[in-house]
């Protein structure tokens, strides 16, 4: 279905604008799309916000030929009120450049990046971490997802021969990302999905005991990674 460019960009944009205007949590976590759409997305409010100020520009430079064609009412042919919209506008700009040097601050906004063990993934992560550089986006971890571990004696040679290839990955990632901080994280057995399943995930992997740590939280692993077992 055909739809106006931006305009899934611009959802997303306003539902981070309602969440920090709204104050309601201490941390607010985006679960964002592939990288393509992350790129527009990270893009849209730096481009909101020139767009916002050549309208207020412009806005200025044609005030009085607007007011000679919108008569004594003071309204647009739609009803609108010229002087409101552009108050409107303001206000937005305001908000976007708010967002915007929210998302530059790396006190309150780090980007965190997850690829799997494979050439593609590792490209596409390079390619987004550049891009955040230029964006002046705090990055600075990355977790390498369904990594696995298989204990000496394994006589899987498809499990063996996978993790062989990982490992290559990953002395390539420790390579190129050596002042980040990377987290593996082994693939599981079943799907990690719900508060409980989760928190008991991360206490494991923390060696926190039984999962019953609450205090425990995904942003400790990005300071205490897992520690895998020992490997072939």
């Amino acid at each position: 279905m055909w739809q106006i460019p931006g305009v899934d960009e611009a959802m997303s944009f306003a539902e981070v604008l309602k969440q920090v205007k709204s104050l309601s949590y201490e941390v607010i976590i985006f679960d964002t799309a592939p990288t393509g759409h992350t790129l527009r997305f990270l893009q849209f409010p730096t481009v909101m916000e020139k767009a916002l100020a050549k309208v207020s520009q412009l806005s200025r430079q044609f005030g009085p030929m607007l007011n000679t064609f919108m008569g004594a009412s003071g309204r647009l042919p739609n009803g609108a009120n010229m002087d409101e919209l552009i108050e409107k506008m303001e206000a937005l700009r305001a908000t976007i450049a708010e967002v915007n040097g929210q998302f530059k601050d790396a006190d309150l906004t780090t980007f965190v990046c997850v690829c799997i063990p494979e050439f593609l993934s590792l490209y596409e992560t390079e390619r987004m971490i550049q891009e955040l550089n230029s964006y002046e986006i705090d990055t600075h971890a990355i977790v390498v997802n369904q990594l696995l571990f298989p204990k000496k004696d394994n006589p899987c040679e498809q499990c063996n021969s996978r993790r062989k290839m990982q490992k290559k990955y990953l002395e390539q990632i420790g390579d190129l990302y050596d002042e980040f901080n990377v987290v593996k994280m082994p693939l599981l057995v079943e799907e990690v999905r719900g508060k409980d399943k989760l928190e008991r995930c991360v206490d494991r992997f923390l060696g926190v005991g039984d999962g019953a740590n609450d205090s425990c939280s995904f942003s400790q692993m990005l300071v205490k990674p897992f520690e895998p077992p020992e490997m072939a």
